[in-house]
């Protein structure tokens, strides 16, 4: 029997463009493989509850990015009407978003990561000119790079527009070096890739933006680099309780050695998305990385 598979995409957050992105991607390539596939633009979640009872897929893709999708959201309202969906839980989703969260846990399990502070863009604005400079401000959940600045001048810090004061941010050393970043498939990471913007930083334009940044797989760091990426993102995706595939970025340098940055629980699958490219590599096609993240789909079941 034909599994119905709905392929949920859009969404709220400031990655919707690159969700539907993802989305359309992944419903071609799981209609080449045979399944019935129904896609669903999350503007009204009233809607999407229509949907799913109108429709009852077997199975919901969660190709959202960004809050509500990332989140934790989506998965905790698919457990509750018991419908499998792909890539992390609830519980994974949530920590994996907060990057406070997970900075707590790699320190835990022996994971290096950058010296710094949880903080509210209020406080920020207050007391982020005695922060000694260069240092990294990013949002606590947030994804893709979005709302991360560097500061390297003074006047850099009045330059940084967050629109609620009580924002959480996480502000950071910067971490000087390559940026590298490692794929995660079923429980195990294969291969590293370093990321070479042409200027500036890996920041969401030149994620999403063909040409702003070179990808060189596998990574030219030493062997011992290499073995520390692949065993931190390993850690990391266990320790979350991450499903079949998720996505740890890196910084290194040989004076600070590999430092952690982030975890993606539900890494893009767009055209230049990171983890098809490294699941091409180890031998695994786009339709297949697609068929696989279906099949593995699951939900917590009720008792």
């Amino acid at each position: 029997m034909t599994k119905k598979v709905m392929v949920l995409m859009g969404g709220f957050s400031s990655e919707r463009e690159v969700s539907l992105q993802s989305g359309k991607s992944i419903a071609t390539a799981l209609k080449n493989k045979g399944y019935e596939v129904i896609i669903h633009d999350l503007k009204d979640t009233q809607k999407l509850i229509k949907a799913l009872n109108t429709h009852k897929p077997d199975v919901v893709f969660n190709a959202l990015h960004g809050n509500w999708g990332e989140d934790g959201t989506i998965p905790a309202l698919l457990d509750l009407l018991q419908i499998p969906y792909t890539h992390s839980g609830m519980s994974a989703s949530c920590i994996g978003m907060n990057k406070y969260l997970c900075k707590l846990i790699a320190e835990k399990a022996n994971i290096k990561t950058a010296f710094g502070r949880k903080m509210t863009a209020k406080e920020f604005i207050t007391i982020g000119a005695t922060v000694a400079r260069p240092f990294v401000v990013k949002p606590v959940s947030d994804g893709s790079s979005v709302g991360v600045f560097i500061v390297n001048n003074p006047e850099d810090i009045f330059k940084i527009r967050y629109n609620d004061p009580e924002t959480e941010l996480i502000v950071e050393r910067y971490i000087p070096g390559q940026e590298l970043t490692v794929m995660c498939y079923q429980g195990k990471a294969h291969v590293v890739t370093e990321l070479k913007p042409k200027d500036g930083f890996y920041d969401y334009e030149h994620k999403y933006t063909s040409g702003e940044t070179f990808h060189v797989l596998p990574a030219n760091i030493p062997e011992d680099a290499t073995k520390t990426c692949l065993a931190y993102a390993e850690t990391m995706h266990n320790k979350l309780g991450c499903k079949t595939v998720s996505r740890c970025d890196f910084r290194y340098n040989p004076e600070d050695g590999v430092v952690f940055l982030e975890i993606n629980t539900h890494p893009g699958m767009t055209a230049l998305s990171l983890v098809p490219e490294q699941a091409k590599y180890i031998g695994v096609s786009y339709e297949d990385l697609c068929q696989n993240l279906v099949e593995e789909a699951a939900c917590r079941i009720l008792k």
